[in-house]
């Protein structure tokens, strides 16, 4: 059953939360420095990412063409951590209070994010080479796990009260990542284009629109 809270539903639970005394969870902390240093981060990886393509020596389009497989893996790349980005978002969006656990498996996402410049210049200026095609799929899983953690201990800290856990759900598509990528990394030495595509896959995935958390955070237009 999808969770469909509005505003109002929302807001007095803040309230409420904001009214506790801090002497009931200990001293508070805040999520706002916690946001603006994972999107500060994000933006340098990506800013990295983009910095490691290098125009061709020739001055016509043909010269091009080797640079196709590369600028392919940096779209790729840069997909990935555009969806996680969009999804780290709306979790701290649904998050009323961190604790040093989060803190520290938030630095553990970034870590294994901010391999992915080395990642995708391996594997996009080797053109799919097994051992590059497997690292990247590795960095990737660790990273899906990585993620996966980080939601586990938000949800742990909100506590059963709090709605996240009732919209995440099964978390299906969570679940099915990281075997597509572990899957991905072992074909990657059979064929490293089964691979990619085991990647692309795991993108297009997360690329359609999950609502799930929103209904936390966002006011409802209709109303049941």
């Amino acid at each position: 059953m999808a969770v469909r809270l509005s505003h109002q539903a929302v807001t007095p639970r803040l309230r409420d939360e904001a009214a506790v005394p801090a002497s009931r969870y200990g001293r508070r902390m805040h999520k706002g420095r916690l946001e603006a240093f994972s999107d500060a981060v994000i933006a340098i990886v990506m800013t990295i990412m983009v910095l490691e393509l290098r125009p061709p020596d020739g001055t016509d389009l043909s010269a091009l063409r080797p640079e196709i497989p590369i600028f392919l893996v940096y779209a790729l790349s840069f997909v990935n951590l555009g969806i996680y980005w969009n999804n780290h978002h709306h979790l701290l969006q649904a998050t009323r209070r961190v604790n040093g656990q989060i803190l520290w498996a938030n630095i553990h996402l970034l870590f294994w994010l901010s391999l992915f410049p080395f990642a995708t210049a391996w594997m996009g200026e080797h053109h799919l080479a097994s051992a590059p095609t497997a690292v990247y799929g590795a960095v990737s899983l660790l990273g899906a796990l990585a993620y996966v953690l980080l939601q586990k201990a938000v949800v742990r800290e909100q506590g059963a009260d709090w709605p996240l856990a009732a919209a995440l759900g099964r978390d299906i598509k969570g679940k099915i990542s990281p075997v597509l990528y572990g899957a991905g990394v072992g074909l990657a030495f059979v064929s490293p284009w089964i691979s990619v595509v085991l990647y692309v896959v795991v993108a297009l995935m997360w690329l359609v629109p999950d609502r799930r958390i929103e209904r936390i955070v966002v006011a409802s237009e209709t109303q049941d």
